[in-house]
């Protein structure tokens, strides 16, 4: 394989890599956690929070609410973890790639 070939080939697969990585980066991941709802892009940036207490919620009850805040950011948090590695991991079994 000549050079140039070598370079096209690498040049198609950067490409790939980007729109892969692009469209990983404009996915919404939602996770939930009791009364908690959390959105946050493929960036991993929180895009909203929604906050839905039932009638039994009680302002004392602050601490099992800041729980489930960050419960349900690890769990969206994972969520991109997991579709990167499963969208981008084709790409690591390249040699020298990374």
């Amino acid at each position: 394989m000549n050079i140039q070939a070598m370079m096209k080939q690498a040049q198609k697969l950067q490409n790939d890599m980007m729109k892969v990585k692009d469209e990983i980066d404009k996915t919404e991941f939602s996770a939930e956690n009791g009364f908690v709802v959390v959105k946050m892009n493929g960036k991993k940036e929180i895009t909203s929070l929604q906050i839905t207490p039932d009638e039994d919620f009680d302002i004392s009850d602050m601490e099992m609410l800041q729980d489930m805040i960050v419960l349900a950011i690890n769990n969206a948090s994972q969520k991109v973890d997991k579709e990167t590695e499963e969208k981008m991991g084709k790409f690591s079994s390249i040699p020298g790639l990374f």
